[in-house]
């Protein structure tokens, strides 16, 4: 199951990418916003990244104004590594060398084509592991030591 969230700024994109998932057959959690009134990023991204954290759904996709502002709040979360992406290379490097677990947009920077040729590759890239899973393991550590 993919968690899905925004803020008002991302709401009409969040909107895009569910109904492409939908029509994927993939399932979906919709943590909000469910309208375009002003909500604040940090109510959103906090419960969605404990589901991703917590294993409750496999990965997320979270979208505000820039992406930028959700994604910090996503990373508060210990186990959460949340990135921002405006390109397809991004999105698709950031889970084969980060193994992201959460792609953040903007709704104001990425048009919808985009977002779903990005949510695409992210739903569908492997994490490589070796050389890349030392990084991610120090990654850990520093959460550890918080």
């Amino acid at each position: 199951m993919i968690a899905l969230g925004s803020d008002h700024g991302g709401f009409a994109l969040k909107e895009e990418i569910k109904a492409y998932l939908a029509e994927q057959g993939i399932e979906v959690r919709d943590f909000g916003s469910f309208s375009p009134q002003a909500v604040d990023y940090a109510d959103i991204a906090y419960p969605l990244a404990k589901a991703v954290a917590a294993g409750e759904c496999t990965k997320g996709i979270l979208c505000c104004g820039t992406g930028i502002g959700i994604s910090i709040a996503a990373n508060k979360v210990k186990g959460i590594r949340a990135a921002c992406c405006s390109d397809c290379f991004s999105a698709k490097l950031t889970r084969q060398h980060n193994d992201a677990n959460i792609l953040c947009m903007g709704g104001r920077v990425v048009g919808a084509g985009l977002a779903l040729m990005m949510t695409d590759l992210f739903l569908n890239t492997e994490f490589e592991g070796g050389r890349h899973q030392t990084r991610i393991d120090k990654i850990a550590e520093i959460e550890r030591k918080q």
